[in-house]
């Protein structure tokens, strides 16, 4: 291209807008994780345990996620793990 062809291409453009909003889809699609307060993660892990998916193991102060099998000593580590788990497997589902 010469001349005003080249300031009258837009194909860049183009691209580049058509990356963003593929990029703005999957942020929108991705399940937030890491915006947990305590009060609700204890409120979920205390859903967990009820639901027999997390099992407290006193003597060693930590919490098991049944299905993954990952141990905790942290009950917000353990929410946004099981939080980023369920939209995993949710995302297999699909």
């Amino acid at each position: 291209m010469t001349g005003s062809d080249i300031l009258d291409d837009t194909t860049a453009d183009h691209e580049r807008l058509e990356t963003e909003l593929v990029a703005q889809d999957r942020d929108a699609a991705r399940v937030a994780t890491a915006d947990i307060d305590e009060q609700s993660a204890r409120r979920l892990v205390n859903d967990l345990i009820e639901d027999d998916m997390v099992r407290p193991i006193p003597d060693q102060q930590v919490l098991v996620h049944d299905p993954s099998g990952e141990a905790f000593d942290s009950i917000t580590q353990l929410a946004v793990f099981h939080r980023g788990w369920r939209a995993a497997r949710d995302a297999e589902d699909d």
